[in-house]
């Protein structure tokens, strides 16, 4: 067997029934990566809407039992909330076969200490989207949601994404990116030097004078709206990548 050797962070996929291209991307993904993953980090909004793990769709089911098999093979699996499946739980993350991990969280990368996060409590400029963040984070109101029938749940994250979708088109762009001084302060808190997180939508590799003489480095995710916006990370560094479906469809190498 070959000996796994990288470590995958993807975020912002936004699986949903209705875009069964990205599903078919997906597993793609997983079949190209089984052979080197030593594991694989889900940084949110890994579907569009999560309405309970009690309510999960065929589909839904296929992906929880694909991830299991990554896992047998010898691939740690891990999720984090994004802002559309804040209410996954454990029971679904367990299904996976992986693990459902707090938002920030700190881990060692091949020797280098990196705080994970979605990348929405970064957002701190768009106040009306951090109170409804707040909101939805808060327990006891996931637990009035997820007593409540399938139906009206199914009806609620509709509304929440008619909603979002609304707010959205009427604030500037500045407004729905990172705020400078809660990247400083989440570099500071966690004593990090690199940070990866997604939710913006706007891939990149970012470098910032840090205390010392290394800079900080924030890497941001890209979705999988038109590309597989993917890091792979090993002992040579870290490096954010792109992949077009076309390209992923030819190759049966190793990403």
């Amino acid at each position: 067997m070959a000996i796994k050797q990288h470590t995958y962070f993807i975020s912002d996929l936004h699986l949903d029934e209705s875009r069964p291209g990205v599903l078919l991307f997906f597993h793609r993904f997983l079949d190209a990566i089984e052979a080197s993953a030593n594991a694989l980090y889900i940084l949110g909004d890994f579907f569009e809407a999560w309405i309970g793990d009690d309510a999960t769709a065929p589909w839904q089911n296929e992906i929880a039992e694909r991830l299991e098999r990554l896992g047998r093979s010898g691939c740690d699996i891990f999720l984090m909330h994004g802002n559309r499946d804040f209410l996954l739980g454990d029971d679904f993350a367990k299904r996976c076969g992986g693990t459902l991990l707090p938002d920030p969280y700190v881990t060692d990368i091949y020797g280098r200490k990196v705080v994970l996060l979605h990348g929405d409590s970064l957002c701190t400029d768009d106040v009306r989207y951090q109170k409804f963040r707040s909101l939805t984070r808060d327990q006891a109101w996931q637990r009035t949601v997820l007593a409540r029938p399938v139906e009206d749940r199914l009806k609620l994250a509709a509304q929440l994404r008619t909603m979002s979708q609304a707010d959205n088109s009427t604030k500037a762009q500045d407004i729905m990116d990172v705020n400078a001084a809660a990247v400083a302060g989440c570099f500071d808190r966690n004593d990090c030097d690199v940070m990866i997180h997604g939710h913006t939508h706007r891939p990149a590799l970012h470098a910032t004078p840090g205390d010392g003489a290394t800079p900080r480095l924030r890497y941001v995710l890209g979705d999988w709206h038109e590309h597989m916006h993917y890091i792979r990370a090993n002992e040579d560094g870290i490096r954010l990548l792109r992949l077009s479906p076309d390209h992923l469809a030819k190759s049966a190498g190793d990403l």
